[in-house]
């Protein structure tokens, strides 16, 4: 029972001769002492050749309209509500190149369908903030579609919703039931400003706010951070798409994406869409390509209510894949 102690304690002794008279070593890596320095004094910038990248503010428009009326520039509030749409807008570059090469392809559509209804084309960059013209967008309350309609609205304006159809998605008759909305609102409101207001907080909503502050325009109402910013968000996109070189985009037409070439085929029995695409020389891929509507991928059929058809789009002058 005594050995064991004395062992210990000789074995203490031996450890400590051994290590008489070592210096203690710095085993930091080089990196590690680096980054104990202030950083003024760790950091070194090798200068580039040439000027340094600037960044700058993008330009302001001198005059801006929409829809034929003046946006007054000269207020200080609606300078700086346009300025922060267009720093987000002109440097979110991604998404505006996508914007700048979507916009072609559905200009033709989007504009006919708004003169036919008496509204202006300015409107189409409603729905560029709404959708960035994506059909299948969808936003986390549950708007769908290039226009973003709730279902609803939707329904309310003739959008026809089940298991295999959601109408929210087809851009042809979305954008017929957006430009109907659009001229309803403005027959109430008498101001084009508060109908794209109206877009995002809804006509009632526009209503009470524009009775219960005393005014009858969009520039003097007061409202929440979401809702003031969507209609400067619609100024920003028109002034970038419509100068797009000035804002940094320099796109050839080229390479613009074009509208689709389609025939239209009608459908008035239930039908199985892989059949019917392959019966149509294409597949069923590019068919949801040019129907977004279609919503069932369970067994691709289309069911089709009595005393009811449906217009589907089939590629025009398509080769059969082999």
């Amino acid at each position: 029972m005594l050995a064991r102690p004395i062992f210990r304690h000789l074995t203490l002794c031996v450890n400590l001769l051994l290590c008489y008279g070592c210096r203690s070593q710095d085993t930091t890596p080089p990196a590690a002492k680096d980054e104990r320095l202030p950083f003024a004094e760790r950091t070194v910038i090798i200068p580039a050749a040439g000027p340094p990248q600037q960044v700058t503010m993008p330009p302001l428009p001198d005059t801006l309209t929409f829809a034929g009326q003046r946006v007054p520039l000269e207020r200080d509030d609606v300078r700086e509500g346009l300025e922060r749409e267009l720093i987000v807008n002109t440097f979110g570059h991604s998404r505006t190149i996508f914007i700048i090469k979507n916009i072609e392809r559905w200009r033709p559509l989007i504009e006919r369908t708004l003169r036919e209804n008496d509204v202006p084309t300015d409107f189409i960059y409603l729905a560029v903030a709404e959708s960035e013209f994506e059909n299948t967008a969808q936003s986390p309350a549950g708007a769908v579609g290039m226009w973003q309609f709730m279902a609803p609205t939707a329904r309310d304006y003739g959008l026809h919703i089940d298991d295999d159809v959601d109408m929210r998605r087809d851009p042809k008759l979305a954008t017929e039931a957006a430009a109907r909305y659009l001229k309803w609102a403005q027959a109430r409101l008498q101001s084009w400003p508060l109908v794209a207001t109206s877009y995002n907080k809804g006509l009632t909503g526009t209503q009470t706010v524009l009775k219960y502050q005393q005014t009858d325009n969009f520039w003097d109402l007061y409202l929440n951070s979401e809702t003031a910013r969507y209609f400067y968000r619609i100024l920003a996109f028109k002034v970038i798409l419509e100068n797009p070189e000035k804002y940094g985009y320099f796109l050839k037409t080229e390479g613009q994406y074009l509208p689709h070439r389609f025939k239209i085929v009608e459908v008035a029995t239930d039908t199985d869409l892989v059949a019917f695409a392959k019966a149509n020389n294409t597949t069923y891929r590019e068919l949801r390509r040019l129907n977004p509507w279609f919503n069932n991928t369970t067994d691709y059929r289309l069911r089709v209510p009595a005393n009811f058809s449906y217009e589907v789009r089939v590629p025009e002058g398509e080769e059969k894949p082999k």
